[in-house]
């Protein structure tokens, strides 16, 4: 007897958009989930819940260089593109898009992309322009596949609720289907930059997210202050922190829901390597 195994199908891989447009074209139900590749668990999370829901599913690997402030950061971001293929075909992927530089910008960064004000709090007050370089690159894969659903990570809550607020201004027709934060079993949230992280930094992230999960709701009632909760961080070695704020996450951006959901956001240094966080 014959087994249907969707890990059969041979995945395409596919670097030039004019080849992506003909092999998608009359697709009715395609799922898209964009990443700058180092394919962790986090992704793969979303992939599946893509090809569970439609009927076929593209990932895309690109970094995309104008989101990153500094050109360090660029350079060193970890690029792992035949481990990539080999857990990406394992799950199924009916195509990856590898687009270089030029296919997605040929005419240079869009100026004049419109992002909610939200994109200047937490990580835009360090990041400048930073959401915008997102948002563009989110606008011009859209435009070149016209998913049915988007899939990303609840980790990046403040990267979400903007992507979310433009697609439904500018792409009503696209859903974007919001997925949980995978954490490793210490409790850190699962990041392509985790890659970065020596064994120790591991360690001193995984008490930071124990930290602010157990001090979570003194903060919220405020028997305990952002300020001493920086302390402790700090004692433990960490070299810089951004931020630390709680928010609802209910009203960062109209229309605002009646239930109250608090997260405390995070954005710090271990070494050179910046680390983001909603608890």
């Amino acid at each position: 007897s014959f087994t249907y195994n969707i890990s059969n199908l041979q995945m395409k891989i596919i670097s030039h958009k004019k080849k992506l447009k003909k092999f998608i074209l009359g697709e009715r139900n395609l799922g898209f989930v964009p990443t700058m590749g180092a394919i962790h668990k986090g992704h793969l999370s979303l992939i599946k819940k893509s090809i569970a829901q439609c009927n076929k599913t593209i990932v895309s690997i690109f970094v995309n260089k104008p989101q990153f402030n500094r050109i360090n950061d660029y350079k060193k971001y970890p690029r792992v593109l035949k481990k990539d293929i080999s857990l990406l075909k394992k799950i199924g992927v009916h195509y990856l898009f590898l687009p270089s530089h030029n296919q997605i910008y040929p005419d240079g960064i869009n100026k004049r992309i419109k992002v909610h004000p939200f994109s200047k709090k937490l990580c835009g007050k360090y990041r400048p322009h930073h959401f915008e370089s997102v948002v563009d690159v989110v606008d011009r894969f859209i435009k070149l596949i016209h998913p049915k659903k988007i899939y990303f990570g609840e980790k990046d809550m403040q990267q979400l609720k903007i992507i979310e607020d433009f697609i439904k201004k500018n792409h009503s027709y696209v859903k974007v289907v919001a997925c949980k934060t995978i954490r490793e079993k210490n409790g850190i949230a699962l990041s392509s930059r985790n890659f970065l992280l020596s064994f120790d930094e591991r360690m001193i992230a995984s008490k930071i997210y124990k930290i602010l999960r157990m001090r979570k709701n003194n903060l919220i009632k405020k028997s305990i202050y952002i300020t001493d909760i920086k302390k402790k961080i700090f004692t433990l070695g960490v070299n810089k922190i951004d931020y630390i704020e709680i928010l609802d996450i209910n009203k960062l951006i109209k229309p605002y829901k009646n239930k109250v959901i608090y997260k405390v956001f995070i954005a710090y240094f271990l070494g050179s390597t910046r680390l983001i966080d909603n608890i």
